[in-house]
């Protein structure tokens, strides 16, 4: 087995359920609890000192990081819609007379020149989105506790609950936190056996904080250094009441419940425009036997058996345009409606709502009995990674891949805002890059997982963004490129902002909008329905339009090209990143008119002068190039082998090999074989994200080993928080979801009209079992193997359809019988 050197190879980076599916009764459930081992469970003998040893709760609108303190527990909140500003518009006023002058300097070789015409005159002003923010802190102050023995606290995948378990004294404490989507609140759930409860319950304001791994004396922590990790079990933090701002207002709200309100951030200019309010309540008999009163800001309880508190929260945001509604309305009609409820019965709507989405997937990866690693805590498994055998890291693989698809249910559901650079979780009003939607890779990256990993109802909240952008990307389609249709480039964020952001080097690329199309048509080609396309339609169609008036001709003769774009946020010389037609624009432009022409001819669109214009423009489009160096090319011209930063994160003209299956093992050997050597150019590990990237990668082009390998070095402590966040450094979610992705690629793909099994099998899992997983074409399959085979295989589908089934060499078409179901073993499944 290859190990992977992590100290010597380590990359530094610095700051800067609405829909329904056919064919899932057969789904299974997996058995959660082995005793005191819980296998779909994080678990730690110490409580959270610092936020990525915290552990994450959320129903999508609603988020909370769970520290689990005996003495003073502290939950971090955020609400999906707390962002900083309002609704604005940056886009630089001369853009469009500029555009032709860079155009021509690129057609020059003049990049440099481009380069500083395009800060300039072309990149919004000022260069700026408005960052994601935090909706402060709970801090619980409990009295007369004097140890914590027997501690331990979990997150339960399978439940959706983090629980925090020791005894003070006589008295046995459990602490149950989750965040409701049915109900639409945070519950926490307080309960002392053999003793009773006084806690003060205050509200501590959102405050710009340090962000990764932090040593005890503040300092920051080596990403690949020893572990220092926990907390004393009397940790406590100040409430900093004198420091609050002075227009937040903390009050009683009736006898039972506090009310916090205050306004977001200002920020470049733009003056916080959104009230919110936070709102805690005491359920009325959710206090057994204890007293309840509000004095100088705290929600007092006295004496209390158990406790049950909701938390709800909301803001004043409606859409990126409207921002008139009323938070506290809004927070204490919901909260009032679930009071209606008894804390037996919220748990239990909760449960079962998660159950129904979280447990249509099961994964198990080598033997039943191999799942002795699940025995020590998990930030000890994550730390041990390098030296762990192949059956601790299975077991941990299949608990990252879960992982990832509770992560994704719990930031990103119907109705919510998509899942951005950190799901739904953050710190503070000063996230790293903002905590925006950056779409040149990274929001792209949290929905891979989403169709084959069996939650596509998690997609919803993304459709709805890329419904707004198709609004205002197409101002900016308009006022700057003089084009139709609508375009969206390198960053988003609540406000729908689509101009060029950042600097020339980062944000002049307009393919931010085209790559997000691809999500659209994963989902629809996943469960293909007329209605989900007549939907999308209209953005696909928009966005194709903007590529058909903005393409120009390269001098050379070698087809049609964006100018100006970049290859993301790669130079092709030091200090320039700017020029015309990088390999990705041309990959993914061949796509967006690929899927909207197939919409076109689905739908019956009459428009037959838009068919022939995007037929005609698709077939001109530059081709991939082979490089001196064997490489696939990304530029036009052949400049790989002199870019300044050869172990470069982004690896983005090898799109067309995945996400997308434009170069594959099947159809284009040549192909895969340049994009092998362009990846072995920029080697194994970079940040969390560019990792899981190469992870996915390696599994499309089939070699199981070297994705292993990857893998190995994506679940160490190098990339991975002790709470299993995914380390950029620091926290970024999109390693989590393109982790799970690349894991589910080993086992199971679904491109080119066919399913193919286990094509990038390890021969560290030799045995295992998959059921759940979803297939192009609206298919559902369980798949299980031994000693490196496929033992058996059952479908679900649409009665009658025709499934072609790659197993080895050998493709099978399995015909679906009158109840959509077919089932393979033994012979049958010989490859």
């Amino acid at each position: 087995m290859k190990r992977i050197n992590l100290t010597r190879r380590r990359v530094l980076a610095t700051l800067g359920l609405a829909a329904a599916y056919p064919g899932l009764a057969g789904a299974t459930v997996v058995a959660r609890n082995d005793g005191p081992r819980e296998r779909l469970a994080l678990w730690y003998e110490r409580p959270a000192r610092q936020w990525v040893e915290a552990l994450p709760v959320g129903n999508g609108r609603l988020g909370a990081m769970v520290y689990g303190r005996p003495l003073q527990e502290r939950l971090q909140l955020n609400e999906d819609t707390l962002w900083a500003g309002g609704p604005y518009r940056f886009d630089n006023p001369n853009f469009k007379d500029a555009l032709p002058r860079v155009r021509a300097l690129l057609d020059a070789g003049k990049y440099r020149e481009a380069t500083a015409l395009t800060g300039e005159s072309l990149i919004a002003q000022p260069p700026t989105q408005m960052p994601f923010g935090a909706a402060g802190d709970l801090l619980l102050d409990f009295h007369g506790i004097a140890g914590a023995q027997g501690y331990r606290r979990v997150l339960d995948l399978d439940t959706a609950i983090a629980t925090t378990r020791f005894a003070s004294g006589a008295a046995r404490h459990v602490r149950e936190v989750f965040a409701s989507a049915p109900d639409g609140v945070i519950v926490l759930h307080l309960r002392a056996s053999g003793g009773l409860l006084d806690l003060d319950v205050g509200y501590r304001h959102p405050r710009e904080v340090e962000y990764g791994l932090m040593k005890r004396d503040g300092s920051r922590a080596p990403q690949d250094g020893p572990a220092d990790t926990g907390a004393a079990w009397d940790m406590t933090e100040p409430l900093m009441e004198a420091e609050r701002p002075a227009g937040l207002s903390v009050r009683a709200d009736g006898p039972r419940a506090l009310l916090v309100e205050g306004r977001n951030a200002d920020h470049a200019g733009v003056a916080g425009a959104l009230r919110y309010a936070v709102r805690v309540l005491v359920l009325e008999g959710g206090s057994a036997g204890g007293k309840v009163d509000v004095a100088d800001g705290r929600l007092r309880v006295r004496g209390a058996r158990e406790v049950t508190l909701l938390v709800g929260a909301a803001t004043s945001f409606v859409n990126f345009r409207d921002i008139g509604g009323d938070p506290v309305r809004a927070v204490r009609t919901r909260m009032e409606s679930a009071a209606h409820k008894t804390y037996a019965r919220l748990r239990a709507d909760h449960v079962a709502a998660h159950r129904a989405l979280f447990g249509r997937l099961s994964l198990r990866l080598g033997r039943t009995e191999a799942d002795a690693g699940a025995a020590a805590p998990t930030d000890t498994r994550i730390a041990a990674v390098p030296q762990a055998g192949d059956a601790d890291l299975a077991t941990l693989a299949a608990l990252y891949l879960q992982y990832g698809r509770y992560l994704l249910l719990s930031s990103s559901r119907p109705g919510s805002q998509p899942a951005n650079l950190q799901g739904i979780w953050n710190e503070g009003p000063n996230p790293p890059w903002g905590g925006k939607y950056t779409i040149n890779i990274n929001t792209e990256m949290n929905y891979w997982p989403a169709e084959a990993a069996n939650v596509a109802e998690c997609v919803e909240p993304l459709v709805a963004m890329m419904e707004d952008l198709a609004v205002t990307g197409a101002a900016v389609a308009r006022d700057s490129y003089g084009a139709r249709g609508w375009v969206a480039h390198h960053n988003t964020d609540l406000w729908r902002a689509a101009a060029p952001i950042d600097g020339p080097n980062w944000g002049m690329w307009p393919c931010g909008g085209a790559w997000l199309c691809k999500t659209l048509w994963d989902h629809y080609e996943y469960a293909p329905t007329d209605a989900f396309l007549a939907r999308i339609y209209p953005v696909l169609k928009g966005a194709a339009l903007f590529f058909a008036d903005v393409l120009v001709e390269d001098p050379r003769g070698r087809g049609l090209v964006t100018s100006p774009s970049l290859s993301p946020e790669n130079e092709h010389h030091p200090g320039v990143a700017v020029c015309a037609g990088p390999a990705m624009d041309r990959q993914i432009v061949r796509d967006l008119f690929g899927w909207t022409l197939a919409a076109h001819a689905a739908l019956r669109d009459p428009d037959a002068a838009f068919r022939t214009e995007i037929e005609a423009k698709r077939a001109r489009l530059a081709p991939d190039r082979i490089g001196a160096q064997g490489q696939l090319q990304e530029w036009l011209e052949d400049w790989d082998a002199q870019a300044p930063e050869q172990h470069h994160r982004h690896v983005s003209h090898l799109y067309a090999v995945y996400p997308s299956a434009q170069i594959n093992v099947r159809d284009t050997p040549d192909l895969v074989r340049a994009a092998q050597v362009s990846l072995n150019a920029r080697g194994d590990m970079s940040t969390g994200w560019a990792t899981a990237w190469r992870l996915a990668l390696w599994a499309r082009m089939g070699d199981g080993e070297r994705a292993y390998g990857i893998l190995r070095g994506l679940l160490g402590p190098v990339r991975t928080y002790p709470n299993m966040f995914d380390a950029h450094p620091p926290f970024q979610i999109d390693g989590n979801f393109g982790g799970a992705a690349g894991i589910l690629e080993m086992l199971v793909q679904s491109w080119g009209g066919e399913i193919r099994l286990l094509p990038a099998l390890p021969r560290a899992w030799p045995d295992g079992a998959v059921h759940g997983v979803r297939a192009r074409g609206g298919v559902e399959l369980d798949l299980d193997w031994a000693g490196g085979r496929a033992t058996r295989l059952a479908l679900r589908g649409a009665p009658g359809q025709t499934v072609n089934v790659r197993i080895g060499a050998r493709l099978a078409a399995v015909r679906l019988d009158a109840a959509g179901r077919a089932r393979l073993d033994g012979a049958a499944l010989a490859g």
